[in-house]
């Protein structure tokens, strides 16, 4: 019964009824909110964030952040797009596509894992440069007329009335939860992150595991990227452009720390659930999508904002009690001399 109630009390209890309010709230205004077809559609407009948002968990578990994901996404959208437009067989296509997000992964990787530069400068610097390379590509058109087979890979469903990109979703879910919460990797990724420099002197090759989470990343944003351009069915080279808040927030909101070595995917997986819902409740409401962008910003205030606000308060209560229990040892010894 303690440990029930304690879940309960957890951040993840919180987010739960969170999202049980957010659902209450948008069936109460929506009639429509309820339907199959909406909850679908509520995954599928946001699916490459999320599928992202699975291996930034790792990233910043592990003590670091990725700011370049999204210029990757578009990145690899505006090469799936060149390359088609010039005459390559679209297979190939994503082939260069996923291979130019490992590159770019690796790049990132290399200089955090490696040279030791901050992973926010180096991936901050990825974000622009990437983004760069893609508007180059791009220029100012928009590219489409894909062939119908990639198209519907975004746009069809594929079994019953889910598309391929969910169901993709689904099977990465599964895999990051075993690989975080139940592998060796895992227990690697959490002990990075808590404290590096322990991690190095036991013998753990804290570079390679780094390098690794980046190219990863890199990998992820790249097919979602080209997910991105199946849905849409049109690339231009501001493509993706602004989705690390989302990802970032989804992954905060979840209750990783920013500082790495703490959180674990349910919670992630509930942020997201509740960020969809909040999202499709507004659309559905109308709501323009400057507001839904300030809403989820404040999202992340709050997700950083708050746990360190609850840390703080809980070891201001340790260091009181411990000070009760030294006074009254001391008030005890007096009373027995």
């Amino acid at each position: 019964m303690k440990a029930k109630l304690r879940r309960l009390l957890s951040w993840e209890g919180l987010l739960l009824a969170i999202l049980v309010l957010v659902a209450a709230v948008n069936a109460n205004l929506a009639p429509a909110y309820v339907s199959l077809n909406n909850q679908i559609n509520l995954f599928q407009l946001s699916i490459e964030k999320i599928i992202v948002a699975l291996v930034m968990t790792f990233i910043i578990i592990n003590g670091e952040i990725d700011l370049s994901v999204a210029s990757v996404m578009g990145l690899a959208a505006c090469i799936v797009a060149v390359l088609f437009d010039r005459g390559v067989p679209m297979e190939w296509a994503i082939v260069v596509a996923l291979l130019a997000g490992v590159l770019c992964g690796a790049f990132n990787g290399f200089w955090v894992a490696y040279v030791g530069l901050p992973s926010l400068a180096v991936t901050l610097a990825g974000m622009i440069g990437f983004r760069g390379v893609a508007r180059i590509l791009i220029e100012d058109r928009s590219i489409g007329g894909f062939p119908a087979w990639f198209t519907a890979l975004g746009q069809q469903p594929l079994i019953g009335p889910f598309p391929f990109s969910l169901i993709l979703f689904a099977l990465l879910f599964t895999l990051a939860l075993i690989v975080l919460q139940y592998s060796g990797v895992g227990r690697l990724v959490y002990v990075i992150g808590h404290n590096a420099a322990v991690a190095r002197y036991s013998g753990i090759d804290v570079p390679r595991l780094k390098l690794g989470l980046f190219i990863a990343s890199g990998l992820v944003a790249a097919l979602a990227g080209v997910l991105l351009a199946a849905r849409l069915g049109a690339v231009r080279g501001n493509t993706a452009d602004g989705f690390e808040l989302d990802i970032i927030t989804m992954v905060l909101l979840g209750g990783v720390s920013i500082f790495g070595g703490t959180g674990n995917l349910a919670g992630v997986g509930l942020s997201i659930l509740v960020i969809l819902n909040l999202r499709n409740g507004m659309s559905l409401l109308n709501v323009t999508g400057n507001v839904q962008t300030g809403v989820v910003g404040m999202l992340l205030i709050l997700s950083v904002l708050l746990p360190n606000l609850a840390q703080m308060a809980r070891e201001r209560w340790q260091r009181r009690a411990v000070q009760r229990k030294e006074v009254q040892t001391g008030v005890e010894t007096s009373v027995s001399s």
